[in-house]
Parts: C-alpha cells; structure tokens; sequence
C-alpha cells in the first residue's frame, strides 16, 4: 500500500502467531477505519488468515466487548454473555420490511 511505510519489518499475525514481512501482512484496525492512520497502531495478519475473516460490518463491537469484560471471568462465561447480548441487540435492531 502506498504510503504505509512498513519497509522491511517484521510483523506478527495476530490470529496464527506467524512472523513475516510487513509488505506480505495486511493491516487490522479495530476500530474499523484503516484509512484514518493519525495516532495509531496497527495489528497484522498473514494473508491465510485475511481472507479467512468475515469482513461483514462491526460497528459497536469493540464497545460491547469491553462491556461484557470481566477480570477472572472464564471463557464460557465471556461467550454466554456475549451471545446473550447479541442476541437481546438483534431482536431490537430489526430492521422493518
């Protein structure tokens, strides 16, 4: 990408822990803007593992996350309360047909 100024660094994917080249890795922005690049920090994932994510919309992921978190919460009782949520927000955000 022009402009990205990742030269020859070596990055981590940050889904399978391999280690490679910036210019063979492509960015993840959390927050969903990649193209807002002031202040930020980018995550990396190898090529396997891009096109292996869904690229579907996730506005408001982040703060829902944050907000079922919990310290010493286990990982059942992060998803329980996460597929609870997202399933309380779904039955509300119905669009009309």
């Amino acid at each position: 990408m022009l402009g990205s100024g990742g030269g020859d660094t070596t990055v981590v994917c940050i889904a399978c822990g391999e280690s490679l080249p910036r210019s063979e890795a492509r960015e993840y922005d959390k927050t969903g803007d990649r193209w807002e690049r002031h202040d930020k920090e980018f995550e990396h994932f190898c090529k396997d593992c891009f096109r292996e994510l869904s690229h579907q919309p996730r506005s408001g992921l982040e703060s829902l996350l944050v907000d079922i978190e919990d310290d010493g919460l286990s990982e059942t009782e992060f998803l329980s309360r996460y597929l609870d949520r997202v399933d309380d927000d779904e039955a509300v955000e119905e669009p009309d047909s």
